[in-house]
């Protein structure tokens, strides 16, 4: 058995919500109306807050989605990960990931995001395994649906759970570094729970868990 390190995407490897990054570049690229996105913001602000049925939620933004072709939003959202989001990545999330890989750590980033952003950022800092939310595509064309589980919440822990067997990977000797509250169930799985950044219902659980906190 070995152990992990596990780390969130958004305002933990990096200081920003890449959702939020994400609807801006939309509007500015024409994708979606301003109020569009307004309203986009709105609910990712909640979904951040783990107040709204996140699920649901991407479904309703994945199903317009339908008959794109994949290929050509792959490289466009990579470039926009290497213009607009590899700048926010906390040098001391660098620092952790190099240090856990000289330990005998394997790494994965476990996020609710897409592989479309996720994998860039991933190779950007040296991790090799991804853990995140998955489109379904068939012929090259997403179908509008998210592949089950979405990861989010348990679904984060039915996903780390599936790898961890695949990979002989102790959570029980694994960390996990994260901001969100929504993400509970995992600091709850694993042996070493770390707070990054937290929202302010995580860091009074953290808190009341004397849980280690973090800013970076």
């Amino acid at each position: 058995m070995t152990r992990a390190c596990l780390f969130d995407l958004d305002r933990t490897l990096v200081r920003v919500n890449t959702a939020s990054l994400f609807t801006r570049w939309q509007v500015r690229e024409g994708e979606v109306r301003r109020r569009d996105g307004l309203r986009v913001a709105w609910w990712i602000a909640r979904y951040t807050l783990g107040l709204i049925d996140a699920e649901a939620i991407a479904r309703s933004l994945v199903r317009p989605m339908k008959g794109r072709d994949e290929a050509r939003f792959a490289g466009r959202v990579e470039r926009w990960v290497r213009d607009e989001v590899l700048p926010h990545v906390a040098p001391l999330a660098r620092d952790e990931i190099a240090r856990r890989t000289r330990d005998g750590y394997v790494c994965a980033i476990v996020t609710a995001s897409t592989s479309y952003s996720a994998e860039p950022v991933a190779r950007a800092v040296g991790i090799e395994h991804v853990l995140c939310s998955r489109l379904a595509v068939e012929d090259g064309r997403f179908t509008g649906e998210v592949v089950p589980p979405f990861c989010y919440g348990a679904g984060k822990v039915v996903a780390v759970e599936r790898w961890a067997r695949a990979h002989r990977v102790d959570l029980a000797e694994s960390a996990f570094f994260t901001d969100s509250i929504s993400d509970l169930p995992l600091l709850e799985r694993v042996g070493e729970p770390v707070v990054i950044n937290p929202d302010p219902r995580l860091r009074l659980t953290a808190r009341a868990r004397r849980w280690p906190v973090r800013a970076w």
